[in-house]
């Protein structure tokens, strides 16, 4: 019975002693083996972490970027006009030659052309020719997320409307040549389509001390200046938006579209009926005419100027009018 007992004891001391000895020789290994992968990384670092990364964008200051949206929007509209003017000389002389070649006069759009004695100004120009001509290509070297521009006449908004592929708030805090900080750009989300076909479509930018972004249109609460000033222009790559501004009013800071189906037409109808019943004496809603559920709108949204509105936003309502 004691041999037995001797027996067992010494399994268990040679047992444990082994399992000490695996344990240890395990630490040594695993303290070797992380030194060599230590030294191995140090040895290939230029082909790792941030070496690997492409270098980061320069910021701009404030004056600069507004400088840079400045000189797009002018090189832009120089590209474009002169692309359309090139377009339509190509097309008259195509056009008008195929008039002759029939005995019959062809305007550049096809159709017969419309004589001065009818009332019709020969040099008159389609409006819509001129206003869109944007060259969008030329803003998408500058940055591929610019897909449309919003001009407000009255105030200073005349800025890219971009939309980041993959993070609805990017251009929150990021500007228009990728560096991070204020002052952002206008921007809208993937809750919208980009043809600004959606029955509301939100369009967001920030109230800077500077003035810059979406700081004027604060100027909408002004009865006077909202009397007065009621356009805003979108411009897209194959045509041009007008829109007439009919409400400005403060709202809270809940997110619009994660609030309200705008495809539900009931829901889009209360909406714009909450909007006409507003009776706070700092909106201004013109009631002279009135947007229905068959309408499409934008909605301007920017930050209050005072802390103790950080809770709150502008809204500036304008509708389509039609193309």
């Amino acid at each position: 019975m004691k041999k037995n007992r001797k027996r067992m004891l010494i399994k268990c001391v040679v047992g444990i002693a082994g399992l000490a000895a695996a344990f240890i020789l395990g630490r040594w290994i695993s303290a070797n083996w992380y030194q060599w992968q230590n030294k191995s990384q140090e040895n290939q670092q230029p082909q790792t972490g941030d070496d690997s990364l492409p270098p980061p964008q320069a910021a701009l200051t404030e004056e600069e970027l507004e400088a840079l949206f400045r000189s797009a929007k002018e090189q832009a509209m120089t590209l474009g006009q002169s692309q359309s003017a090139e377009g339509k000389d190509s097309g008259e002389e195509k056009d008008f030659g195929e008039g002759k070649d029939s005995g019959e006069e062809k305007s550049p759009s096809g159709g017969e052309l419309t004589s001065p004695e009818e009332g019709e100004d020969e040099s008159s120009e389609d409006p819509d020719e001129t206003d869109a001509a944007i060259d969008f290509e030329y803003l998408k070297t500058l940055n591929e997320d610019i897909y449309a521009w919003i001009t407000i006449p009255g105030t200073n908004i005349d800025y890219p409307i971009l939309r980041h592929p993959t993070d609805n708030s990017f251009y929150l805090n990021h500007n228009l040549d990728g560096s991070y900080g204020y002052p952002g750009c206008i921007y809208t989300e993937d809750l919208n389509s980009m043809d600004f076909t959606d029955p509301n479509t939100l369009i967001y930018g920030h109230n800077l001390k500077s003035k810059t972004m979406f700081t004027e249109l604060h100027k909408f609460e002004n009865k006077d200046f909202f009397d007065s000033n009621d356009q805003v222009i979108i411009y897209l790559p194959d045509k041009t938006l007008y829109y007439k501004i009919f409400a400005v009013h403060v709202y809270d800071d809940r997110h619009v579209l994660y609030s309200f189906d705008f495809t539900d037409q009931d829901i889009y109808e209360s909406y714009l009926q909450s909007i006409y019943d507003i009776r706070d004496m700092n909106a201004n809603i013109n009631r002279d005419f009135t947007v229905t559920g068959e309408d499409k709108i934008i909605t301007l949204s920017t930050c209050m100027p005072n802390k103790s509105d950080a809770d709150k936003r502008l809204h500036v309502h304008a509708v389509l009018q039609e193309e």
